[in-house]
This record gives C-alpha cells, structure tokens and sequence, in this order.
C-alpha cells in the first residue's frame, strides 16, 4: 500500500505538472506570435520533452507519450486551452511558479525510478533525474531562441540534483519507497521555493576580455 500511495502521488503531480508546463510552454508561443499548431507542439514538447530525451539516451521503450498518448492530448489542450484564457494567466504567476517547482521535483523523482528500474549506476540515476526534470524547459527556451533557463544562474537544475541525491541516499539508508519519495519531494519542493522567494542563484562565470 505503501508504494502504492507513493507511486500515485507521483503520478497525480506528474499530471498536475505537465499541464502547469504546457500552459506556461503556450505563453512562451504566444509572446513569440507562434500560430496554434506551434503552441499546442511546444507545450507538448515542453512538458513531454525531458522525459522523452531520457529515455531515448537510457533505451527505455516505449517513450512515456508513446505508452500514454492522452499525454499528448493533455498537454497539447492545456496548451491550446491557454490561448483562451491568456488574457488573466499573469494573475496567476505565482502559482505556476509553485507548479513548475512541483514538476521539477515530481519529473527527477520519475526519471530517478526509471534509471533504477534499469539496474544503472548512481550518478546515471541522478543524470537521469535531472535530464527528466529540466530538459523540457531547456527545449522550449532553444525553440523560443532564448538563454535556457538552466544556465541562467538560478537554483534549478541543482534543486534536481540535490532531490535525486536525497532521494537515493533515503532509499540506502533504509527508508521504504513512500517515505523516500514524501522526504525528496517536500525537501526539494521547499529548497526550490526558497530559492525562487530568496533569489539564491549560483555563481556566474563573466569573462569579458577578448583574447585576440
């Protein structure tokens, strides 16, 4: 029961997140004067993207939409769906601040299962964790040709890191899956939402001096 609890608190946040990314993936289409066709393929790709680049590195099959196609059909209405209600989503920015933080720590938790499910080793667990948890977001901001937010400085893909870390070291220590999940959640969750409340970032490299 216990696993059973945790696995569908992952799935209902997995589902809550890839809506959350797909509208925000539409805004992002929509401030670049994408047509339909271009918003309801970014906020698939957007939502859908870091779990479908992770599995086809680690030859997971078949791909998470390709197994669940009314993931498709999710996304691409919540993004369309957006379109509608654009007009008052900036009331709303805190929430999907709140959202995408959820949905980044939901997706490592996914993307750590899948690795261990394949028997792999530690730091390809956490790599995978956190190439489900933000590569969606790095291919929306190439398509929009933007600097990823990933690179950015700001506390993103190192929360991923630190829920995947916490989420095995959990497991090794002896806590049961649920418990494990719960703890790596929370602990994730609060650490990204500090850092967004906080502005923690991490350090920048500036080199300016031309070297010709």
């Amino acid at each position: 029961m216990a696993a059973y609890d945790a696995d569908t608190l992952l799935h209902v946040a997995y589902l809550v997140a890839i809506v959350a990314e797909a509208m925000t993936a539409a805004l992002a289409a929509g401030r670049r004067q994408m047509d339909w066709v271009g918003v309801c393929l970014l906020g698939c790709v957007t939502a859908l993207g870091g779990g479908s680049v992770r599995d086809v590195l680690l030859d997971h099959h078949p791909l998470s939409w390709v197994a669940n196609p009314h993931y498709l059909l999710i996304t691409g209405g919540a993004a369309l769906g957006t379109i509608a209600i654009a007009r008052y989503m900036h009331h709303l920015r805190k929430l999907f601040l709140v959202l995408d933080a959820v949905g980044l720590v939901a997706f490592t938790v996914i993307g750590c299962n899948i690795a261990l499910g394949l028997d792999l080793p530690f730091v390809v667990v956490i790599a995978s964790g956190m190439i489900t948890g933000c590569v969606g977001g790095v291919l929306r901001d190439m398509l929009c040709a933007d600097v990823p937010l990933l690179f950015r400085a700001e506390l993103y893909a190192m929360v991923s890191i630190f829920t995947g870390i916490l989420y095995m070291v959990a497991q090794d220590l002896g806590l049961n899956h649920d418990l494990a999940v719960i703890l790596a959640l929370s602990c994730g969750l609060s650490l990204r939402l500090l850092a967004i409340h906080y502005g923690w970032s991490m350090p920048k490299f500036i080199y300016t001096r031309d070297i010709h």
